[in-house]
């Protein structure tokens, strides 16, 4: 097919990568831990590991995995804390190992989580101490017979350690009290794996390395399966991608965003296969301690979300960090909005740098040359190796100018979901391109961009919330006889959840709904905002929802 994009590749960005170079993440993790083994690797609350440190403390890991919860290859290990020494750890040292990576939001609320570890499987689960209350209270209902532990401090220094840890559990008190039987502490399992032999497992671009979850247009989740092929392809993609503005064994990326969601998940992982160090911030809603970390460290490089990039130039203490050496602020996850990319460049002296992409495509699939001088609005080009289409329902592609669905083909396009067959078969056409849901319009040169959304999706700061999952615990309450959820334009978020209901019990309040909300979802889910209406709810033919028709201001 006809790809104007590459006239817009700067110069040395190829139009193809060499898919071979890897065999997978392992070999990947393995190539760049004894190329870079004396650089630091990553940072976390000032501690820095190097690339040697990991490879030592993942193979621990990894060893414990096979040889002290017997594991199988192909096992699923979920992993279910931010960013901390330890994700990285757990991340490669289950990869290594032959088993399968399932990334879970710490924050969830009881019912999502039993939800994902039930249809992944998961048999052993990483978790933050803090978190281990929610796990408790579903382990019965899944397949789950291991559970890690680690403390917010485990890999600081010993002094750093023990400090943070207290202050964590005793002073702060952000530990609900839990008690999971037969659980291992993880500075205990590194111990262990220490004295275990890891046996080499030959793993190729067919393995699945991580099951990777999004929303259902059912409201139920649904695990992208994303190969080390996948995974390889984008890393490798993405490095390319950037290279014009970045120099090998290098650069310094600050990661604010949780390792857990895919955008996240990749950057560090095409930033780490370059020798990168990799800043990991814990918790950016504190402020003060994202700011303090960025003043620690002189970076090069930080990727974000529009909401993230808003608090930043909001927050005072952000005149205090130092951006001198600062070469890429990549954006992604949502749209960026124009005040948000005037007020970066303002103060930033560079452009927020737009990408597009999506779970199912491990994640990025198109994005402006990192050369730009300024935002534009559009999301950009296709990476190498990747092709973007636009077709109408009937899957054929639309006349140049003209609005279409966006659909992609590239070794970095899942292999489908999870269990799920029919719904797999269903993002694909005969031609083997992936729907995205979302519309868009090209122009001459191969730029897109977006200008709707074909699904009812929400995104909340970067993170899908699927309508039905929402309808569905609004009227899990008795007082609520139906009710709507729709996305509705907010100036943080870019959207937020609003719900329309119809109740049963006049009675119903807005609080008591929202607390209800709380127990069943996590707080990017939550409605922002709550109308009643006292009529039915507007419908098709065959009794559905008209969501479109709920987005409007309330009404008198």
């Amino acid at each position: 097919m006809s790809k104007p994009w590459l006239s817009q590749y700067p110069a040395g960005v190829p139009p193809e990568i060499d898919l071979h170079r890897y065999a997978s993440l392992k070999d990947v993790l393995q190539s760049c831990c004894a190329r870079f083994a004396d650089r630091p690797a990553y940072a976390s609350m000032g501690a820095v590991m190097s690339f040697r440190e990991l490879d030592e403390a993942s193979r621990g890991f990894a060893a414990w995995l096979q040889k002290g919860a017997g594991l199988q290859r192909g096992e699923r290990v979920a992993l279910m804390m931010p960013n901390l020494l330890q994700f990285p750890v757990a991340l490669f040292g289950a990869l290594r190992a032959g088993m399968v990576v399932v990334n879970v939001n710490p924050m969830y609320t009881p019912r999502e989580l039993q939800h994902q570890l039930k249809d992944a499987g998961a048999t052993v689960v990483v978790v933050l101490e803090n978190f281990a209350h929610t796990l408790q209270q579903v382990i019965a209902s899944t397949a789950v017979r291991k559970v890690i532990t680690t403390q917010v401090g485990d890999l600081l220094p010993p002094l750093q350690r023990l400090l943070t840890n207290t202050v964590v559990k005793h002073v702060k008190k952000m530990v609900p009290p839990w008690q999971i039987e037969g659980a291992i502490g993880f500075r205990d399992v590194l111990s262990a794996g220490r004295g275990m032999t890891l046996d080499d497992v030959a793993l190729t671009h067919a393995d699945l390395a991580f099951l990777q979850y999004t929303g259902g247009t059912t409201g139920v989740a649904k695990g992208a399966m994303l190969s080390h092929g996948n995974m390889v392809a984008n890393v490798l993609q993405v490095a390319a991608w950037v290279a014009p503005n970045l120099r090998v064994g290098e650069e310094t990326l600050v990661i604010p965003l949780p390792l857990v969601h895919v955008f996240a998940l990749t950057g560090a992982l095409s930033f780490f296969s370059t020798g990168a160090l990799t800043v990991l911030v814990a918790n950016p809603r504190d402020m003060p301690a994202f700011l303090k970390a960025m003043k620690q460290q002189r970076f090069t490089a930080i990727i974000g979300v529009n909401t993230l990039f808003r608090a930043l130039l909001d927050a005072p203490g952000f005149a205090g960090v130092d951006l001198g050496a600062l070469k890429l602020a990549v954006a992604g996850g949502m749209a960026v909005q124009q005040v948000v990319a005037h007020r970066w460049r303002e103060r930033a002296g560079v452009p927020l740098v737009e990408g597009y992409g999506l779970t199912e495509s491990a994640p990025v699939a198109i994005a402006n040359p990192v050369t730009v001088a300024e935002w534009s609005g559009q999301i950009g080009v296709p990476l190498p190796s990747t092709e973007a289409a636009l077709l109408d329902e009937a899957g054929a592609p639309v006349p140049l100018g003209q609005v279409g669905e966006i659909a992609l083909r590239g070794p970095q396009v899942m292999q489908g979901y999870w269990q799920r067959p029919a719904e797999s078969a269903a993002m694909f056409t005969a031609e083997g391109w992936m729907r995205t849901g979302d519309m868009g319009v090209m122009d001459e040169r191969g730029g897109f961009r977006l200008t709707d959304r074909k699904k009812d999706m929400i995104v909340v700061s970067g993170f899908k919330v699927f309508p039905n999952e929402v309808e569905d615990v609004v009227t899990l309450h008795p007082g609520v006889l139906e009710a709507g959820a729709v996305g509705v334009p907010d100036e943080r978020s870019g959207e937020a959840v609003k719900v329309v209901v119809v109740r049963e019990d006049p009675g119903l309040t807005e609080a008591d709904l929202l607390a209800h909300c709380r127990q069943h979802l996590t707080a990017y889910k939550l409605p922002r905002v709550i109308e009643f209406r006292d009529e039915p709810l507007p419908k098709t033919a065959v009794g559905k929802i008209l969501r479109r028709e709920l987005r409007g201001p309330p009404r008198a």
